[in-house]
């Protein structure tokens, strides 16, 4: 799976949350000022050769959906960024991001909770 550029990600995060629409529903989603209309289908249209979306055409009017779920993107991204910023190490990650974001013990108490907690529903699941 390739990765999106800054431009298609915010493209993509509206279509997962749209789940599907037309380029002037997502034109509407962003925030002032509003990218052009052509230039969001433009990126609609490299998305869909990219293989993240598709469409429905209804005449000459297309309704695009994303092909790639949100998960599975997030997935590979982290692992990429895990790999390439890392060393593939998610304990290095962590520490890292525990040192930048100066986290106290109790806060990294209560996401290792949080992680416990996930991890249990899922096996329940």
């Amino acid at each position: 799976m390739k990765e999106l550029t800054k431009a298609e990600e915010q493209i993509m995060q509206i279509l997962w949350d749209l789940e599907k629409g037309f380029v002037k529903d997502i034109v509407e989603r962003f925030p002032d000022p509003k990218p052009a209309y052509n230039t969001v289908s433009t990126i609609v249209r490299i998305l869909e050769q990219k293989g993240f979306v598709d469409h429905t055409a209804y005449g000459k009017t297309h309704e695009y959906f994303p092909l790639v779920g949100k998960s599975d993107y997030t997935r590979t991204f982290m692992k990429n960024f895990m790999r390439n910023y890392f060393s593939g190490s998610f304990r290095e990650m962590v520490s890292f991001f525990a040192k930048e974001d100066n986290l106290s013990v109790a806060e990294l108490d209560e996401l290792m909770q949080q992680v416990r907690d996930d991890i249990t529903a899922e096996e329940e699941d």
